[in-house]
């Protein structure tokens, strides 16, 4: 299995210059408790995409099993990710996570990785407001059709509460293909990862999920106000 763990934002909601991932909580670096959750899997590979705040990000959590990539310039999700794939292991399946989510539990990847060994899987959450996120649009017999952003959502697109949370897990040996059809055609100019979820419906793959109770986004921290009050997922 191979992880990549994306932390190149810039985490502008922080209104601090200390890079986003490297924020303390409970006593360590964001990045740092996203990579404990990681190494608790067992990867193969575990390459972290950085990019905001570059050789200082590095500096503060590099290893010997952390392999590195820098993005920049800063084009999106999915650029991130095809930075990445050079890194990988052409096997198994790959697990995408992110650097400001300190709070996943190991037991939940796991699950969705499981998932993920003969369909793409994603992780969603219903939240009361899911302003700013991008939407699990679904079809009518209620599988996953495709994820909309909150920017190039229809009015009706943004009344819909399931929200994707980033976390991915899919084989490997699809990621480069789908990659390699990203556009950034969108309100953003950005390739989207999540576009990705498209092409597996487009081409038969099953679309799997997990939705976990809790209503928050996975952990994930926006500002320093949420990092006062986490919770795991």
């Amino acid at each position: 299995m191979n992880i990549v763990i994306l932390a190149a934002g810039q985490g502008k909601r922080m209104h601090s210059n200390l890079p986003k991932v490297l924020h303390p909580l409970a006593g360590k670096a964001l990045l740092s408790h996203v990579i404990d959750t990681a190494r608790s899997l067992a990867p193969q590979k575990l390459c972290i995409v950085h990019g905001h705040g570059g050789e200082a990000v590095r500096a503060a959590v590099d290893a010997p099993d952390l392999a590195w990539v820098l993005q920049d310039p800063q084009l999106g999700t999915g650029h991130a990710v095809m930075l990445a794939v050079p890194f990988l292991t052409e096997a198994g399946t790959t697990l995408v996570l992110y650097g400001d989510v300190p709070l996943i539990r190991a037991e939940t990847l796991q699950k969705l990785v499981h998932a993920a060994r003969d369909s793409l899987a994603i992780l969603t959450v219903e939240l009361t407001d899911p302003s700013g996120y991008g939407r699990i649009v679904r079809d009518t017999a209620g599988r996953v059709a495709r994820i909309v952003e909150q920017k190039d959502a229809t009015q009706e697109e943004r009344a819909i509460r399931e929200i994707n949370t980033g976390i991915m897990a899919l084989p490997t040996s699809r990621l480069s293909e789908w990659l390699s059809r990203l556009s950034n055609d969108n309100a953003q100019r950005e390739y989207y990862l999540t576009d990705i979820v498209g092409m597996a419906v487009a081409a038969g793959l099953p679309v799997s999920w997990r939705c976990p109770r809790r209503a928050c986004p996975s952990g994930s921290v926006a500002c320093r106000t949420t990092m006062r009050s986490g919770s795991t997922t």
